[in-house]
Formats: C-alpha cells, sequence, structure tokens
C-alpha cells in the first residue's frame, strides 16, 4: 500500500512554474555543459549539476555584469559573459539557477591528478575549511561552493586563474580575492595535493 502512495504521490507532482521556465532557459547551456548539467571537460565545460541556487546565480550575476568572464586568458569564462548576458528577462537566472541545482550531480568521477592525499589534507584543514567546510560542502553565508562537486580538472584550473589574477581580481569580487590570496600561498604541486584530498571526500 505504501509503495503505491508514494508512486501516486509523485506522479501528481509537477515542476514549478519557475523550474519549468529555467529548464527551457537551460537549452543555451546545454550545448557545453550537457543536458544532464554533468559538463564536457574537452570543452572546458565544468560539471555544474546540483550546484546550490544561490552559487549558480552569483557566478551567473558575475558573468553578466563584468566580473568574471573578461580576460583573454579565460576562453571559457568568455564564452559564459554572452551566455549569462541573454539572461536578461526579471527572474531568468533564478530560473535558470533553480533548474541547475535540480539536476542530480551523481556521476563517475576520476582523479588524474597525481597529488598526495595525506599532504593535501593538512593544506585543506589549515587553508579552505574555514569557508568550504570540513567536509567541502560549502557555506552560503560565506559563498563558498561544495568543492566535493567540483571536478578535479576544474579545481586545478581556477585555483591557477586566482594565482594569476584571470580570476579574483575586480574589486566587487570580494569572494574572488579572498580565493586569489589563498591561491597565492600555493605552489602548484599544493594545489594537486589538496584537489586530491577534496577527491577523497565524496
Amino acid at each position: 500500500m505504501l509503495p503505491l502512495l508514494i508512486w501516486s504521490l509523485a506522479g501528481c507532482w509537477t515542476p514549478s512554474p519557475n523550474l519549468t521556465r529555467g529548464e527551457v532557459l537551460f537549452d543555451t547551456c546545454r550545448l557545453c555543459h550537457g543536458s544532464d548539467g554533468l559538463g564536457n571537460p574537452g570543452l572546458q565545460a565544468p560539471a555544474i549539476a546540483g550546484l546550490p541556487q544561490w552559487y549558480i546565480e552569483g557566478q551567473l550575476e558575475k558573468f553578466r555584469t563584468g566580473i568574471r568572464g573578461v580576460r583573454p586568458e579565460d576562453a571559457p569564462g568568455m564564452l559564459m559573459r554572452p551566455s549569462a548576458a541573454a539572461l536578461r528577462a526579471e527572474g531568468d537566472i533564478e530560473a535558470v539557477a533553480e533548474h541547475v541545482a535540480s539536476l542530480s550531480p551523481n556521476r563517475e568521477v576520476s582523479v588524474v591528478l597525481e597529488g598526495q592525499a595525506g599532504l593535501g589534507a593538512a593544506t585543506y584543514n589549515g587553508v579552505c575549511s574555514a569557508c568550504h567546510g570540513p567536509d567541502a560542502t560549502g557555506n552560503e553565508v560565506l559563498g563558498a561552493p561544495p568543492l566535493v562537486l567540483l571536478d578535479a580538472w576544474y579545481m586545478l584550473t581556477q585555483l591557477r586563474n586566482f594565482k594569476a589574477g584571470i580570476r579574483g581580481s575586480h574589486p566587487r569580487d570580494t569572494w574572488g580575492m579572498t580565493m586569489k590570496i589563498n591561491a597565492d600561498a600555493l605552489s602548484e604541486d599544493d594545489m594537486k595535493d589538496v584537489i586530491t584530498y577534496i577527491s577523497t571526500l565524496r
């Protein structure tokens, strides 16, 4: 009886108008991030499925306003700018972010970095955990995303971008500037070690 009740309730559920609108708006995003939002490393498009709505909204707003995606060295970011700018109607960004957050982040994730998780744990707990949390699940109040949902290649690219000033140098990007300071303190090996450790938290 209970399984039948659960099935009947599930059958009656319909997505909210905002979620439906977000799914339609997501059509532009599918070209790079995939229909399931699980990304495409070949296009340098990260997996975004299941990332919190607040984080997706914040990043789209940064792309739309030129806080991100204006540096020629950041080709994927420059591609994101016009996509974010196209979300010009009121509520567009919120709708597409809600849709992305509703997608399942479940996927096979392989660690391709040759880092040492033990060394990375020490770095993570000393530098990253204060914002991203001890289990790397993020913190909305601090604007820190859940790193456990990000691919290793993407995290390494972004840490390099922060360190080089390609990301996090805009005066209105408070969180990004904090990340740049932290990235400046990391060597290439440190980055690989900490990302390898984060990958074990999945």
